[in-house]
């Protein structure tokens, strides 16, 4: 009773902060440009932290850790994946991706996209929002079934009830304050995680890496090797090319170059950069060994845990004081929060900028199309709510699905459109249908190298549609070309 008590005040004081933090940026919330990417005010802390924190969500504390707990070092080939994608991402997309939305005045990514080709048919624009909810519609719903597991773990929750609370607490301050609501509430729990993650593996540690190594070699051998799965059986190329090809996904990700668009300067972003890479490879080794030592953990002491992906949880309860653990635990609600929200604000986005304004109201005010996000909000967080409503859902499951969809659907129509000065609009239109297509299609397959990670061929297919099409369909217009050069000369300007 005691300990429940504890752990109820912490994170009660951790929501209460977070919704203090929501209150203020609504005070500084006053057009659509601010609601949806803060004015452009965004310096490097906020939004090297709030891009990780908003990526990694639930998975980070929960799917990572569980899948070494099952795996071991095979899951190095995920997590180096996904640094390498990181640092590319921040290399290849921020400065220009911020620099061309100012030059288009763009708000969304789907809105980048449009005016980059001047779409005057908005096709771009509506099928692209279209995506975006599809895909997030199911990223959000992971996050919703990670702090299900959390409340029903700690708090003894039916999972139901557990679902409904966790909602209820991102929604509540996404909704009013926006964009730096969602950014600055990111960087704390941001640090949080971090944190977090490096202090029970630590903690749980007896004897040094040394002892570690030997002990995993003790369970099963296999799992210190990176080329075998933990049954003794060689990883397969198919294996090893989808855990790697997360990475590939980042260049798509709407909710993280939102961060982009939103810092303050092209010189952030690289300070931005620094700090984001380091906070990822800091988070992944956590992960990693959250999961290993868990392992050991749990073997030697005969404790029982029926799911992996609550070995977090189980270490955080077993050797922390009930004030440490609320607080350590409170790094899975931070993780939840900060990836929920920002795929709630960036769904809202795309129903209220592209599609309500340009397919309802095109003239709509912009304290009208704040409202309408605010709305939005709200909806899709309870479609997203049903579909978490299944507790035996993996986190790393509904994850790898809408990071696949969108990393298919926008990441080479994106570079692309940075880098490639013949791409025109029906190439752009032509690789985000067929990226998305691809991914869900693909995931219905099965057999041979229909088994590798759908990202793979949705890119593939992506690149060929967009350059094919590109080239077969003319030139692109004397505006598009001239939006272009003021882009280049922009950039200059800028860095």
């Amino acid at each position: 009773m005691e300990n429940s008590f504890a752990i109820t005040t912490t994170f009660i004081a951790y929501l209460l902060m977070m919704l203090a933090i929501g209150v203020y940026a609504y005070q500084r919330t006053k057009s659509s440009s601010d609601y949806f990417l803060g004015g452009r005010t965004l310096g490097p802390w906020p939004a090297a932290l709030s891009a990780g924190a908003s990526d990694m969500s639930g998975w980070l504390l929960l799917g990572l850790p569980g899948y070494a707990y099952a795996a071991g070092v095979e899951a190095f080939w995920l997590a180096g994946g996904l640094l390498i994608g990181t640092w590319l991402n921040w290399l290849v997309s921020a400065k220009r991706l911020r620099t061309y939305s100012i030059t288009t005045d763009a708000l969304t990514l789907p809105e980048f996209l449009s005016r980059r080709f001047n779409d005057t048919s908005k096709m771009i624009q509506v099928i692209s929002a279209f995506f975006i909810l599809l895909f997030f519609l199911f990223y959000t719903s992971s996050g919703l079934v990670a702090g299900g597991k959390l409340f029903e773990t700690v708090f003894g929750l039916d999972y139901t009830t557990a679902v409904i609370i966790g909602t209820v607490c991102v929604v509540s301050y996404t909704m009013f304050g926006g964009f730096l609501a969602v950014s600055w509430t990111d960087l704390v729990q941001g640090l949080l995680m971090s944190a977090a993650l490096l202090i029970v593996p630590i903690v749980a540690l007896e004897g040094g890496f040394g002892q570690l190594n030997s002990d995993l070699a003790n369970i099963n051998p296999q799992l210190l090797t990176l080329w075998n799965d933990s049954k003794g059986e060689p990883l397969s190329a198919i294996a090893i090319i989808s855990l790697a090809a997360w990475g590939l996904g980042y260049f798509g990700q709407p909710h993280i170059l939102a961060r982009f668009q939103a810092s303050r300067s092209n010189k952030d972003l690289i300070t931005a950069r620094r700090i984001a890479v380091i906070w990822t490879a800091l988070s992944m080794v956590g992960a990693m060994l959250v999961g290993l030592v868990g392992l050991v953990y749990v073997t030697n002491t005969g404790l029982g845990i029926d799911d992996g992906e609550k070995i977090f949880m189980l270490l955080v309860n077993a050797l922390f004081h009930p004030v440490i653990a609320g607080i350590l635990l409170a790094a899975i609600l931070a993780a939840v929060m900060s990836t929920a929200d920002s795929q709630l604000l960036v769904s809202s986005s795309a129903l209220a900028e592209d599609f309500y304004k340009q397919v309802f109201k095109q003239d709509a005010s912009s304290e009208e199309i704040v409202m309408v996000g605010r709305i939005a909000v709200i909806g899709i967080s309870i479609v997203a709510l049903v579909l978490a409503m299944t507790p035996d859902s993996s986190v790393l499951g509904l994850v790898s699905y809408a990071w696949a969809g969108f990393g298919a659907a926008f990441g080479p129509a994106l570079i692309l459109s940075l880098y490639w000065e013949r791409m025109n609009r029906n190439g752009a239109l032509a690789g985000i249908l067929v990226g998305g297509i691809t991914i869900v299609v693909w995931k219905q397959l099965s057999g041979g190298w229909f088994d590798v990670y759908e990202i793979v061929p949705g890119i593939i297919f992506s690149i060929a549609a967009i350059v094919i099409v590109s080239l077969a369909t003319g030139e692109p217009e004397q505006s598009v070309k001239s939006q272009h050069a003021t882009f280049k000369k922009h950039l200059v300007e800028l860095d």
